[in-house]
């Protein structure tokens, strides 16, 4: 795993703002000006949060004329996926062995 990509992902999302920027471009392109009105932000704000997030790879961007669209950038979410699935076989087998030991004791 790629700890500093890891670390850019986390730091990015740290901020409520870019969070929310996330949610918004995850149903596909979305210009500045349109993200900036949704949220209240200035064009300035949003552009200075999309850039943390394009540099930490979880969004794209891409121009249309004179517009700049941002989607979602299925691969960069992925390093921090891979953090959290490598909780999960550990867990699991906890809560396998929590009822398994239930079950003997109850009976």
């Amino acid at each position: 795993m790629n700890s500093l990509a890891l670390d850019e992902a986390f730091h990015a999302l740290s901020d409520g703002n870019r969070r929310s920027i996330l949610a918004l471009v995850r149903g596909g392109r979305r210009p500045v000006g349109e993200i900036a009105t949704e949220l209240g932000l200035s064009q300035q704000v949003v552009s200075h949060h999309l850039k943390v997030l394009r540099e930490a790879g979880l969004v794209s961007g891409t121009r249309d004329g004179t517009r700049h669209l941002y989607a979602v950038r299925v691969e960069g979410l992925a390093v921090g996926k891979a953090f959290f699935d490598d909780f999960w076989p550990e867990r699991l087998t906890r809560l396998k062995h929590t009822i398994e030991n239930a079950g003997a004791a109850d009976g």
